[in-house]
């Protein structure tokens, strides 16, 4: 923490580093040279503040220096529950205004990463402000959801399913991840790269895509292909399982599988078995959570698949703390956004429908 005095209205200014102390962590996150690096959907920081201004240092990845023209990360800041910025992190640093008044006030403030990990990250190098901030507290719920690109929001604020996906038209908190944790007020973590599956990502080669798969950064702080301050690999740094211990994972997997296993029999069962395998992976981790295997709503060919490999995993561990849900798939008036995406009405309805089952099978009110 640094003080200065500002000469301004008498205040002290104080820089304040984002660590567990001053923030609440949203998702999975980490430190690196100071910096709070986010790189996967809906990571970010939370606090609350009483003073007069607040301002946040945003750091930018190698996507800012000149080495990839696109697909930088897109933020939201939110004061008070109501979203005040909407940015695309295009700057190697930049400081942002949150509010600045003559009168004190109490306020709650949130950054959230609305893009992808694999595109890019941001880093979050402090908090300026003459309050001193505060955690958010937990919420009494927590849950990890782990998917493709429709737990990302992929292309979600697009109304053309033929135009080109940028990460400035994703939007985690349009998609349908975010509204269940939000209608059931829980803490959420998300795991989830577009195009990725769990025996094989999207393919249209009829060959398996064994380069993006889920299972092998699950165990991770997340994948991309930018990098923190030019050097840090995301990949490289293990997961703290500890840091967030869900009472329900929702695992919606298969709709990049589907490409690739395209109804053939022989296919549909190594999906089976790798998700099986996965979900012992989870399990190892999260050894009291809930899990909840879903998938429909890009397409339902696959569902039957996905419950086998349930019935698979239970049938080798015993483990009956699982349950299985087939999502509607979406619906042709309510339109589609990028590559035939989810839009955000077609999402609504999916957290809609899981609100409901989850409040059955968690016995939540």
């Amino acid at each position: 923490m640094i003080e200065e005095n500002t000469g301004r209205r008498g205040n002290v200014k104080m820089n304040y580093a984002v660590d567990g102390y001053v923030v609440k962590f949203l998702g999975r996150t980490c430190s690196y040279k100071g910096i709070r690096w986010c790189g996967l959907s809906g990571s970010g920081i939370a606090f609350k503040v009483t003073g007069t201004y607040a301002r946040i240092k945003i750091v930018g990845d190698d996507t800012t220096a000149g080495r990839v023209t696109e697909g930088c990360a897109r933020i939201g800041i939110y004061l008070n529950g109501k979203r005040v910025i909407d940015r695309v992190v295009t700057q190697p640093e930049e400081v942002i205004t949150v509010f600045d008044g003559e009168k004190t006030q109490s306020a709650e403030v949130m950054v959230i990463k609305l893009s992808e990990c694999a595109m890019s990250t941001v880093g979050i190098a402090e908090i300026q402000t003459d309050g001193k901030p505060d955690p958010l507290p937990d919420k009494k719920r927590k849950i990890e959801f782990i998917g493709d690109s429709i737990t990302c929001g992929y292309g979600v604020d697009l109304e053309d399913p033929e135009t080109a996906f940028r990460t400035d038209t994703e939007d985690v908190t349009r998609a349908y991840a975010y509204k269940t944790a939000a209608a059931l007020d829980a803490d959420y973590s998300m795991v989830s790269y577009s195009g990725y599956g769990i025996f094989s990502g999207y393919t249209e080669s009829g060959e398996p895509n064994k380069a993006e798969r889920v299972p092998p950064y699950y165990e991770k702080v997340g994948f991309s292909y930018a990098k923190p301050m030019g050097e840090l690999e995301l990949s490289d740094i293990s997961w703290d399982f500890g840091a967030f211990c869900p009472d329900l994972i929702v695992v919606n997997l298969g709709t990049n599988d589907d490409s690739y296993c395209a109804g053939i029999k022989e296919r549909e069962e190594a999906y089976s078995s790798a998700y099986a395998e996965f979900l012992e992976t989870v399990r190892k981790h999260n050894s009291n959570a809930r899990i909840l295997a879903v998938l429909g709503l890009m397409g339902e060919r696959l569902c039957p698949a996905m419950q086998a490999a349930v019935s698979l995993y239970q049938e080798k561990t015993g483990d009956q703390n699982i349950d299985t849900f087939c999502l509607k798939e979406q619906a042709e008036e309510d339109g589609r956004v990028s590559s035939y995406h989810p839009t955000e009405r077609s999402h609504a309805k999916a957290a809609e429908a899981l609100v409901a089952k989850i409040k059955s099978v968690m016995e939540w009110t």
